[in-house]
């Protein structure tokens, strides 16, 4: 072979690696959320970074309304790779235990405190095991606004909730704080909520406002009880199949959009919570303050109870902060 035809035969492998490189990924990203939620206004603009930093090789496509499926089925199809994206958080835990500490009923104090754990060790150590136990990649996480009560009456003290039914997600911490509370709560699938409010299967839901809002639930729900008894983060996450397909330079890419998602977020997520009581209040919702150090003290030694032993030392150092 001369050094012209080596030459030659160099460039086209050159050229056909870098054809293959530049291949086109689509990654289907599913979420609960309506069109309105800033949930799904943020992974517009994540889809949007995902296009920009590689330059056209990856495309993200989004499906609100569980039009891709419950959270539960994004999960399963993520690990099955029928599905690549979702937001998802406390529901992890079915796979990866430590995921529960993303939604301790009253452990966390405040937003910065939130923040503060997510960022820091004990939030590697969830992301972590997400990853390992999962096979779904935590690309960064979204706050959440506190979770409250909603119904069509004023509850003020876990006195109130004698066999009160309400609606809960798949989530055992939850179901054993609402229970220690003196409810009878029933894990059920959001999309089905609405309709259990409306026909008396279920008399109240919690959820943070922006779901409240984005679920239509003021149309049946009338009073929003400041419980407050959940703050927590949820992560926009792929799954290991779909992030293994992608270059380093794409993965690295994905990784800066996350970021700058993430920081477009809490805009939107800061402006978004005070004017969804604005918002609500119009509708004819009120708003009613609880003892919430009577919930705190009734749902604590459950919460810790219900956590499994293995990271039952976590949780209780979240709660000691």
């Amino acid at each position: 072979m001369n050094k012209l035809t080596g030459l030659l035969a160099s460039c086209t492998l050159a050229l056909l690696g870098s054809t293959a490189f530049a291949q086109e990924v689509t990654l289907k990203l599913g979420h609960l959320a309506n069109e309105d939620n800033i949930w799904h206004k943020a992974v517009t603009r994540f889809a949007e970074e995902v296009d920009t930093l590689t330059e056209g090789r990856v495309a993200v496509e989004i499906y609100p309304n569980e039009s891709l499926g419950k959270e539960i089925d994004l999960i399963n199809g993520m690990q099955l790779g029928t599905a690549d994206m979702t937001i998802t958080g406390e529901s992890l835990q079915n796979w990866a235990p430590k995921a529960a500490l993303l939604a301790l009923p009253y452990a966390y104090k405040s937003l910065e405190h939130m923040d503060e754990v997510a960022s820091g060790e004990i939030g590697d150590q969830i992301e972590a095991e997400i990853i390992e136990k999962a096979d779904i990649r935590p690309l960064t996480y979204f706050a959440r606004g506190p979770r409250n009560l909603s119904a069509n009456r004023e509850i003020t003290t876990p006195d109130d909730l004698d066999g009160f039914k309400l609606r809960v997600p798949n989530v055992p911490l939850f179901v054993a704080a609402w229970q220690a509370l003196g409810a009878n709560p029933t894990p059920m699938a959001f999309s089905e909520v609405f309709t259990s409010l409306q026909n008396g299967t279920i008399e109240g839901q919690e959820n943070p406002l922006a779901l409240f809002k984005s679920g239509g639930f003021y149309e049946v729900q009338s009073v929003v009880n400041r419980t407050e008894h959940v703050r927590s983060w949820i992560y926009l996450a792929i799954s290991e199949r779909s992030w293994g397909r992608l270059s380093e330079e794409d993965q690295a890419a994905l990784m800066e959009a996350a970021e700058r998602t993430q920081t477009y977020e809490r805009e939107l997520f800061t402006a978004d919570e005070e004017a969804l009581v604005a918002d609500l209040e119009g509708r004819g919702v009120t708003f009613h303050d609880v003892d919430q150090a009577a919930f705190a003290e009734g749902a604590r030694e459950a919460v810790l109870g219900a956590v499994d032993e293995e990271i039952r030392p976590l949780a209780e150092e979240i709660f000691s902060r």
